[in-house]
């Protein structure tokens, strides 16, 4: 007679095989998204991570290991093995095991240091990233597996390893249908599967019959219900024309849109994610895809006879980071309404040469606080928080505090010959003797940023400078990224910058979008001496009569320039070789002393004039986006956050809903409610009286004192007293026992109260 192995699972081997696929489609799902640099061999060892976390868990089940020794001895596995795949998976194959476990060490102290210790907006380091999705997937697989082996709750891994799934999904563009289908059927033969073991078990017990003969009836049944489920889908999905989710994203404020900036330098770069919407925030992480939107952004409301074609500035940032920018330590001033916005400070707009501009701002999809202007804006019809760079303020951003649609005065000015204005000959005359601030904070090259074709690059622009001015260079490098030698894409997954800076991989490959352009202008001019910083806002949109409309793809990145007696001058080096869309340059002007600078601080005004798409034209060129690149925008926080909100709503409608089953008895509402405490720490002593242990529940949840006292009085009455309820009072006792089933899992927050009980 053939031995079976001990260690084949009561559950049957079907039933590991459909925990090991649930699994498994997690991993191929995650690994889909190219979360790191989205690059697809990266992640594709989770495969393995997943089946060894579900194998090990297995086996600590059957082996008879306690929870907590499987997941200790699971979580040593995974600190030694994981690394070393992660390291295999990034192309160090060939190594030791002592260099692969360096490597990886290095990588993840580095990323410390970057982020945490300098506080950089990003990292050249990745394999951290690498690594800890691999923990995530092995952690998930491995409590899935314990849930049905060990504890026979296969419910609770299909949910956990079904939110991971569905967040994951959530963040991607790609169409991973087919992963979320084989996911849903195997989780339904899962549940199945368990359903019938419970119920042979059950009648094992009871001695009620042969188990066998349930075990076909369930699974015929189960598996129609499956698969008339499944056509049903496919009928929906085929036929449906609604888009319920289409606007989950819309509607959240620019605090939680900046605060997602704000956390970006700590997620992975790269992959087909989705965007949960427009943000300036003070940070940006340079990513490798474009793939923003045409939606309209905002509606600026402006005097139809005023030809001229603005660039809508929203940021300035001080600090460039290899694979980023962000702004300083800022200082923060509240401002009036119609106050003026920059009195006192360095960057205040002087009106010599230049113009007032009134104008109305009617957000659409862009709802963020951060006010648009082109230049500095001087007054905000609604009050507003400065925030400003260094003792003497240089504007960084500005806030407004109430209401959507908001309207601004701003002074603009541009190029020209007469007093204020700017052109090659006035900038080529200004002074290089900057104010200390300026010094300190614009001319800062961050470690690693130059790299040897940066370098190449810096020169060539010095070789190709009409002269040695700050103007010289500033126009020398413009026409050199505008020229036929550097493309603009907006794809850029391809590209092996993985350890270089954002600078140094646009001079590599002379491929990249706005946020490449920008950076490479702003570190050779620091690196020349030059001050320099990046702006962040929109093109010129589109226009119809007095309305300009600026739509996502209109976000842009730019720098200006420090000329003192003119301040900030703007200039965009993004020209992709496309006349529609590149500002033309700067006049010559009349060299000598004639040509004039204004008297004091203020901004240049706007870039020079293009020419503005027509609304019907098809949009071409460096119209990238700032905002929603890849990990710069909220997209996973507000998913994670989203899903994590259904989840609980459905538990405890799916609770409510459920209630008690069959006829409703005092002993099984009593029984409930001791259940459900006791697993959340909340169980009665031996000592305890029926009414007494209520009340005890009734201090801790005082909302659900009523539910507790009729469930209470139920069980003494029928119970103890043996009094037959009346069917008013079963209706009651069943509405309360529903009620219970949704109250008591706030026990689970209750810690404090917990404790107490602990030690009592």
């Amino acid at each position: 007679m053939r031995r079976r192995l001990s260690i084949a699972p009561k559950e049957g081997w079907l039933t590991l095989g459909l925990v090991l696929l649930i699994c498994l489609t997690l991993a191929w799902s995650v690994d889909g998204v190219k979360w790191v640099l989205g690059r697809d061999e990266y992640l594709d060892y989770l495969v393995v991570a997943a089946a060894l976390g579900v194998l090990i868990a297995f086996i600590g089940a059957k082996v008879g290991w306690g929870r907590w020794l499987t997941y200790l001895i699971g979580s040593i596995f995974a600190a030694l093995l994981v690394p070393l795949m992660a390291a295999m998976s990034a192309g160090s194959q060939g190594r030791s095991l002592r260099q692969l476990y360096e490597a990886v060490a290095a990588a993840s102290w580095g990323a410390f240091d970057d982020l945490v210790l300098h506080q950089s907006s990003s990292t050249v380091q990745y394999l951290h990233h690498i690594m800890i999705f691999g923990l995530i997937v092995w952690a998930t697989s491995m409590f899935a597996s314990y849930a049905v082996f060990g504890h026979h709750r296969s419910l609770n891994a299909v949910v956990v390893v079904g939110i991971l799934m569905v967040g994951n999904m959530s963040f991607t563009e790609e169409d991973q249908l087919p992963l979320l289908v084989v996911f849903s059927l195997a989780s339904l033969f899962l549940l199945i599967r368990s359903h019938v073991f419970d119920e042979q078990s059950e009648w094992l017990r009871r001695r009620i019959g042969d188990p066998a003969s349930i075990s076909s009836v369930y699974l015929r049944g189960g598996t129609a219900f499956i698969a008339g489920t499944v056509i049903a889908a496919f009928v929906l999905t085929q036929t449906a024309s609604s888009a319920p989710l289409a606007g989950a994203w819309s509607g959240f404020s620019d605090d939680l849109l900046s605060f997602s900036r704000t956390i970006s330098r700590y997620l992975p770069t790269g992959g087909a994610t989705r965007s949960a919407g427009l943000s300036f925030g003070a940070d940006s992480q340079v990513g490798q895809e474009w793939n923003n939107n045409g939606d309209i952004a905002v509606t600026i409301q402006r005097d139809a006879t005023d030809k001229t074609a603005y660039y809508w500035r929203a940021a300035t940032y001080d600090i460039i980071d290899v694979k980023g920018w962000r702004i300083g330590a800022s200082i923060q001033t509240q401002r009036a309404a119609n106050s003026p916005l920059l009195d006192q400070m360095a960057d205040n707009p002087d009106a010599v040469g230049q113009r007032a501009v009134d104008f109305t701002v009617v957000p659409a999809s862009f709802r963020g606080s951060i006010v648009l202007s082109p230049a500095t804006p001087t007054k905000v019809d609604t009050p507003v928080r400065l925030s400003t760079i260094g003792d003497d303020g240089y504007f960084a951003r500005a806030d407004r505090e109430g209401g959507s649609t908001y309207g601004v005065e701003a002074l603009v000015g541009g190029p020209g010959d007469d007093p204020g204005e700017y052109n090659v000959a006035a900038l080529r005359q200004t002074s290089t003797e900057y104010p200390t601030e300026i010094k300190q904070r614009y001319l800062n090259v961050a470690d690693g940023s130059i790299g040897p074709n940066a370098l190449a690059l810096e020169n060539k622009v010095k070789a190709q400078a009409d002269g040695d001015t700050p103007i010289d260079y500033a126009e020398s490098i413009t026409k050199i990224l505008r020229s036929n030698e550097y493309t603009y894409d907006t794809d850029l997954r391809d590209l092996h910058c993985e350890t270089l800076s954002t600078v140094e991989c646009f001079a590599t490959y002379k491929q990249g979008f706005c946020q490449y352009y920008a950076p490479t202008m702003a570190v050779i001019l620091r690196h020349l001496n030059v001050p320099t910083r990046i702006v962040e806002g929109f093109l010129p949109g589109e226009r119809e009569g007095g309305n300009e409309i600026l739509r996502n793809n209109n976000a842009h990145a730019w720098v200006e320039v420090y000329f003192p007696g003119f301040d900030w001058v703007p200039f965009d080096p993004t020209g992709a070789n496309n006349p529609a869309q590149m500002a033309a340059a700067l006049p010559t002007g009349v060299p000598g002393p004639s040509v004039t600078a204004r008297p004091s601080g203020g901004s240049a005004g706007a870039l020079p004039t293009i020419r503005v798409r027509n609304k019907n034209e098809e949009s071409e060129g460096p119209s990238g986006s700032i905002g929603p690149i890849n990990r710069s925008s909220l997209g996973p926080l507000v998913a994670v956050g989203f899903l994590l909100l259904i989840v609980v709503i459905s538990l405890s409608v799916i609770a409510y809903r459920r209630g008690p089953r069959g006829a409703t008895t005092a002993d099984a509402a009593y029984g409930m409610v001791t259940r459900i405490a006791s697993r959340l720490g909340f169980g009665p002593r031996p000592n305890q009286t029926v009414y007494e242990y209520a009340g005890v529940l009734g201090e801790v949840l005082p909302d659900a004192r009523p539910e507790l006292q009729t469930v209470a009085q139920a069980k003494v009455e029928s119970v103890y007293a043996r009094q037959v309820l009346s069917g008013d009072r079963i209706q009651r006792l069943r509405d309360a026992q529903r009620r219970l089933r949704v109250s008591l899992l706030r026990l689970a927050f209750r810690r404090k109260e917990r404790r107490t009980r602990r030690r009592r």
